[in-house]
């Protein structure tokens, strides 16, 4: 018998989402991090809206806003000289209480259920961890080292190392390598990146400077991007006393004075880190194979512009944990699990596209530096004026991206009805609601004033708005006879019907994406059956 169900390598957000996916679907798991404790360092500051709402499934979402930047904290984002100059651009984007009184206020599907929420990854990797070690399903291992795995057909075994140097053998049903960018496990897999790993280098520091951002004289925001020759911003962290500065220079001892430049103001405060990394657009060829799978930095690396890298990680994950669920439990198919290969990837090479086309209107704007910008005179207004106008346009691409982050579309995939046409376009920057087969089913407000995602459970649903009118027995039975987890909602609410563009009928996944869709039964509920359980050929 197997110690455990899955082997997850690596506790970063990713891998520890995995975790609480699996526990919150059944099933064990052991979590194995090479390090003692989590890391300390903030290599992500937002979980965007549809990660957001992810975790307000598993039960955690109101304790990451607690934990995260206080709610009527601006999301503003500016293009800056220095932070004491008249801004070359204001971006004003909503507080998390802004945002909840508009998504309050819309019931036409425009809007997520939840909002983004900007949380440092060294106060979000603790927290995870502590809901991890609380589940009776997890078995957290941090100080213990993936060194190999031999992947025997029916099984996977992992050869371990803890912190004290001994080894020992794990055994689990799968391995999953959310091990980032450097993955082992992905190495060991002869999984090769490809795109583009050798952009811009540049430093990262992290100070504490606990007035800064009272003291701010052009107000308050969570990014202040610095038009100058360095590639230089600020990033206000989640307690809004700790500040990450980025730029590019040429020995880490000039990060300190440098931030102390474009702050533009006598302040007082402590250097905590200093490291470099290297801007990188990659995607793995694949996402695994036999009985390994790989997930988050492992299987694509973007550049944190758009805030994408964690965020797309935890859709991997939430993909891959019901299809790991449905096999293990044995009522999913051999595409199930197949399908996450395929449906995952797109989204990674989407992503990074999407991150490389923001990466690159930054480039336009900063391109129009010059050394005169701060001065007060016709030609230095000339130069602010024309990198306010790009800006403008490209900085959008990388704060106004709903539609990469919640839009996304499964297409081609093996588990998804396939209907007549091309349908909407899935890589559209602003979010246009659908229903049409792949994407994820818009959230609407019922006629009692509960969210739709709230009343949907953890398998898949026969979502109904027709009165229980149209012959839906046969998928039911179907179900039925196969033991996969099918719950029947119906609802008597026309104006759900008419976000929903005049489909009374869905049969939802339970990551929530539509599998088919109708107004009249489906053609043949055998096979729609089979499509949504991965039984078909």
């Amino acid at each position: 018998m197997n110690d455990t169900q899955v082997i997850i390598v690596g506790a970063g957000p990713v891998g520890l989402t995995l975790s609480l996916a699996l526990a919150d679907l059944g099933l064990h798991c052991i979590l194995l991090e090479k390090n003692d404790a989590p890391s300390g360092l903030p290599k992500m500051e937002r979980c965007n809206a549809r990660t957001m709402e992810i975790y307000r499934r598993l039960g955690i979402g109101e304790d990451i806003r607690a934990a995260g930047l206080p709610e009527d904290c601006p999301m503003d984002v500016f293009v800056v000289t220095r932070l004491v100059d008249e801004p070359i651009l204001r971006l004003p984007y909503g507080s998390v209480k802004q945002c909840k009184e508009d998504i309050a206020s819309h019931n036409d599907g425009t809007r997520t259920l939840e909002p983004y929420q900007l949380i440092s990854q060294y106060t979000l990797e603790p927290l995870l961890k502590q809901f991890a070690e609380q589940s009776e399903y997890i078995d957290v291992r941090f100080g213990h080292e993936f060194i190999h795995f031999d992947d025997k057909g029916d099984h996977v075994s992992v050869k371990i190392k803890r912190s004290d140097g001994t080894e020992s053998i794990i055994t689990g049903d799968y391995l999953v390598g959310c091990d980032g960018g450097a993955s082992p496990v992905r190495k060991q897999l002869g999984i090769k990146l490809n795109g583009d790993g050798d952009m811009l280098s540049m430093h990262q520091a992290l100070f504490r400077c606990d007035d800064l951002y009272e003291q701010i004289p052009i107000g308050k925001g969570r990014h202040y991007h610095v038009c100058d020759e360095k590639s230089g911003f600020v990033i206000v962290q989640d307690d809004t006393k700790h500040f990450t500065f980025h730029a590019v220079v040429d020995n880490a001892s000039d990060m300190p004075k440098r931030f102390e430049e474009v702050v533009g103001m006598p302040i007082e405060y402590e250097t905590l880190y200093i490291g470099q990394w290297t801007q990188r657009l990659l995607v793995a060829d694949k996402y695994g194979e036999g009985r390994v799978f790989i997930a988050g930095d492992a299987a694509h690396l973007v550049i944190p512009t758009g805030g994408l890298g964690m965020n797309t990680g935890v859709g991997d994950v939430i993909d891959l944990a019901w299809k790991l669920q449905g096999t293990l439990q044995g009522w999913g198919g051999d595409q199930l699990l197949k399908s996450y290969l395929s449906e995952r990837r797109q989204i990674g090479v989407r992503n990074v596209a999407a991150s490389g086309r923001a990466n690159s209107g930054r480039y336009r704007w900063r391109a129009e530096w010059k050394p005169e910008i701060r001065e007060r005179t016709p030609e230095g207004a000339e130069i602010r004026s024309k990198v306010a106008e790009i800006a403008n346009v490209e900085q959008r691409k990388t704060n106004e991206i709903l539609g990469i982050e919640a839009g996304y579309r499964y297409m081609d995939s093996p588990l998804i009805w396939s209907e007549p046409g091309e349908g909407p376009d899935p890589d559209r920057q602003d979010y246009i609601p659908t229903t049409w087969p792949g994407f994820r089913l818009p959230h609407v407000w019922l006629k009692d004033g509960t969210a739709i995602q709230d009343k949907i459970g953890k398998g898949y649903t026969l979502l109904r708005f027709d009165n229980d009118e149209i012959e839906m027995s046969g998928l039911i039975s179907e179900f039925e006879n196969t033991g996969a987890p099918l719950e029947v909602l119906s609802f008597d609410d026309s104006h759900a019907v008419e976000v929903y563009e005049g489909y009374k009928v869905f049969l939802l996944r339970p990551d929530l994406h539509i599998i088919w869709r109708g107004t009249e039964p489906p053609e043949s509920p055998a096979l729609l059956r089979e499509i949504a359980t991965g039984l078909n050929k």
